[in-house]
């Protein structure tokens, strides 16, 4: 059996990953990338305690994070393909300014 103190280590370090590729990377798809992988960190998260505690709390938490990066994966990927579209490149110091 796994102890929770080494999912919680893996979540930490995949949580440092996407929060380095935030700060680090311009590229929009990237830091896109790298904040769907903190998310995944924080489920990661919730479901080792909710196997620690026996119950289903956490899982269910999951399942509504999960929903909610879904929703953000398609509104997001909308908002970039049509920032793409009006000015061509993904690089975030360019897109900061939303005036085309």
């Amino acid at each position: 059996m796994v102890p929770t103190s080494w999912y919680l280590a893996l979540s930490a370090v995949l949580f440092a990953i996407g929060a380095i590729g935030v700060l680090v990377r311009r590229n929009v798809i990237i830091v896109f990338m790298a904040i769907e992988l903190m998310l995944n960190a924080v489920n990661l998260t919730f479901v080792a305690f909710a196997r620690q505690f026996g119950t289903v709390d956490g899982q269910v938490i999951v399942f509504f994070v999960m929903t909610v990066a879904a929703a953000e994966a398609a509104v997001g990927l909308a908002i970039i393909i049509a920032a793409f579209r009006n000015h061509p490149t993904v690089n975030a110091d360019e897109l900061a300014v939303l005036r085309w």
